[in-house]
C-alpha cells in the first residue's frame, strides 16, 4: 500500500509541464493555508496592512491619514483586493495563497536551470510548507510579497544577457523593495555581481548598459510610487516614511552577534562543505547569485538586530534551492527508505494545519461560523450592546477598526506598538516627542470610550515598564470592564 502510494506521488518529472507545476503548487498551498483563512488575524502587521489598505481604498494615501513602517507597495496589494472583493478575509488569505505558490513557482524554475526539474520541483515543494507553517507565516506578510518578485527577478538574471531580461528583472527587484525595503542588501550585491559578471563575459560596454538597465528598472518603480505624493505635494512625507523612518528604527533596535551565529555558523558550514565536494559550483551563474543574495538578506537581518520567523521567509526561497541542489547532487538515487521518509515528512509537516480544520470545524458547529478570533468577536458584541460607534482604542487585536468601521485615534495607534516607538515620530510630523505625550494624548485628549485589552497580558512589550505602569493605572482609575469575550477584556469609560 505505501510503495504504491509512493509511485502515485513521485511525479513524472521529465513530462511535468510548467502549467502542471503551477498547478501543483497552488493546490498545495491552498491545502495547508486554507484554515487559516477564516481567522480574524494571524500577525499584528497583516491587519495594519489592511487597515492602511482600506484607508487608500477610501481615498487617503498610505502615510497621510494612516501609517505604519513599510513601503507603499505592500498597501497597494492589499487595497487592490480590497477595491476588488470588498472586506473579504478569504480573498485576503488567497492573495497569500498566490504569493506562495508564485515563489515556489521561481524557485522551481531556477533550481530546474541549475540542477534539472527534480531538484527545482521539491525546492518549490519545500518553499511552499515554509513559507506557510511555523509561527505567523500563514497570514499575508509583506516577506510573501516581497518574494513574488524578487525569485523572477534572479530567475531572470539567470538568462541570456538579453536588453529586456535584465530591465525586467529591475522592475521586479524595484517591485520587491517597494514591498521590503531590507531587500536593498540584496539587490545592491546582486547588481554588482551582475555588472561584473557582464564585464567579464562581454567587455565593459555590455556591463554599462545592463547595469544601467537593470538600475532603470529598478528606478522606473520606486519613481512610480513617489508620483503620487509628489501630485499631492507630500513627497517629504514619502521620503520620510520609506526611507529615514526604516533606518531609525534599525539603528535604535539592539545588535548582538550571538542573535545571529547560530545561522551564521549553519549556512557557512552548509556553503563551506558544498563547494569543497563540488556540490555547489562557482562556475554556475545561478548558484553565485542565490549565495550573494542570501549573504546580503543575512546582512540585513543584522542590520535589524533580530530576526523575527517570518523574517525567514526571504531566506527560506534561496536556501532551500541550494539545498536541494546539494541533494540531487550528493544522493543522486534515493534509496526506498529515503522516500518513505520523504512521504511521511510530506503528510506530517502540515500539522498545524490538521489542527486548524479540526478548530474551525468545531467553531463552526459551537458558533455557527466559521470565521474565528477576538478581532470579529469584538465588534460582534459591541454591535449586540450598541456600542460599535462608540470610540474605540485596540491595544490587541486592531483588526477590530476594519470590523467595526473605524480609524484607530491617531496615526501612531495604527500599529499599536508605535504608540511607543518614538524615534518614529517625527517621520510622519507626530506632534508629540516622547511615547508617554502620545499615550497621554490619547487618554486624556482624544478620551476613548472603549479600550481593548488582552485579558492577563502586559499592554505593551514587557521590557516598556513606564509606559506599561502608566496605562494599567489610567485604565484602574477610569475605566471598568463591561464585558469579556474569548481572550479579550472589553474596558468602558466610567
Amino acid at each position: 500500500m505505501l510503495k504504491k502510494a509512493l509511485e502515485r506521488l513521485q511525479p513524472d518529472y521529465q513530462r511535468l509541464s510548467k502549467g502542471s507545476v503551477f498547478i501543483i503548487f497552488s493546490l498545495m498551498s491552498f491545502f495547508i493555508r486554507l484554515p487559516f483563512f477564516f481567522r480574524d488575524y494571524i500577525d499584528r502587521d497583516e491587519s495594519t496592512f489592511i487597515l492602511v489598505a482600506q484607508s487608500w481604498v477610501e481615498g487617503h494615501l498610505p502615510y497621510t491619514e494612516l501609517w505604519d513602517l513599510k513601503p507603499p507597495l505592500v498597501y497597494f496589494f492589499f487595497a487592490s483586493v480590497i477595491w476588488v472583493f470588498g472586506k473579504s478575509f478569504i480573498a485576503i488569505r488567497l492573495l497569500g495563497v498566490l504569493a506562495v505558490a508564485g515563489t515556489a513557482f521561481f524557485s522551481y524554475h531556477i533550481g530546474r536551470q541549475i540542477s534539472g526539474t527534480k531538484t527545482g520541483f521539491w525546492a518549490g515543494v519545500g518553499t511552499i510548507y515554509l513559507l506557510s507553517l511555523f509561527g505567523s507565516l500563514q497570514g499575508v506578510m509583506s516577506e510573501h510579497l516581497s518574494m513574488l518578485f524578487f525569485m523572477p527577478g534572479i530567475f531572470l538574471l539567470m538568462q541570456r544577457n538579453r536588453p529586456w531580461t535584465v530591465l525586467l528583472s529591475g522592475i521586479c527587484f524595484g517591485i520587491a523593495l517597494m514591498t521590503k525595503l531590507n531587500l536593498a542588501y540584496a539587490v545592491i550585491l546582486l547588481g554588482l555581481f551582475f555588472t561584473y559578471d557582464s564585464w567579464r563575459s562581454a567587455g565593459w560596454k555590455r556591463a554599462i548598459g545592463s547595469g544601467m538597465l537593470l538600475g532603470a528598472g529598478i528606478i522606473i518603480i520606486i519613481s512610480a510610487t513617489y508620483l503620487p505624493y509628489w501630485q499631492d505635494g507630500q513627497g517629504a512625507l514619502w521620503w520620510d516614511s520609506v526611507f529615514k523612518a526604516p533606518l531609525a528604527y534599525s539603528e535604535n533596535k539592539k545588535r548582538s552577534l550571538l542573535t545571529f551565529l547560530p545561522i551564521l555558523v549553519v549556512l557557512g558550514t552548509f556553503l563551506y562543505t558544498s563547494f569543497k565536494n563540488g556540490w555547489l559550483k562557482a562556475k554556475e551563474q545561478g548558484t553565485l547569485l542565490l549565495v550573494i543574495a542570501l549573504i546580503g538578506i543575512l546582512f540585513s537581518f543584522m542590520k535589524v538586530g533580530r530576526i523575527n520567523g517570518h523574517y525567514l521567509i526571504q531566506f527560506h526561497p534561496l536556501f532551500l534551492i541550494l539545498l536541494s541542489v546539494v541533494i540531487s547532487r550528493a544522493v543522486p538515487s534515493p534509496g526506498n527508505w529515503s522516500r518513505k521518509l520523504m512521504l511521511l515528512l510530506l503528510l506530517l509537516l502540515p500539522v498545524e494545519s490538521y489542527l486548524e480544520y479540526t478548530a474551525i470545524i468545531k467553531h463552526k458547529v459551537e458558533k455557527g461560523s466559521y470565521f474565528n478570533g477576538e478581532g470579529i468577536s469584538v465588534p460582534n458584541w459591541l454591535e449586540q450592546k450598541g456600542l460599535v460607534d462608540r470610540s474605540t482604542l485596540f491595544l490587541e487585536y486592531h483588526i477590530g477598526y476594519w470590523q467595526a468601521g473605524q480609524l484607530p485615534p491617531t496615526k501612531s495607534a495604527t500599529h499599536p506598538s508605535n504608540l511607543c516607538r518614538a524615534e518614529l515620530f517625527p517621520y510622519y510630523n507626530n506632534p508629540r516627542d516622547t511615547a508617554m505625550e502620545e499615550l497621554r494624548f490619547v487618554m486624556d485628549s482624544l478620551r476613548p470610550q472603549i479600550v481593548v485589552v488582552r485579558r492577563g497580558k502586559p499592554i505593551f512589550d514587557k521590557e516598556l515598564l513606564e509606559e506599561n505602569e502608566y496605562m494599567q493605572n489610567f485604565l484602574d482609575v477610569n475605566y471598568r470592564v463591561i464585558g469579556s469575550v474569548e481572550g479579550a477584556d472589553i474596558l468602558q469609560r466610567r
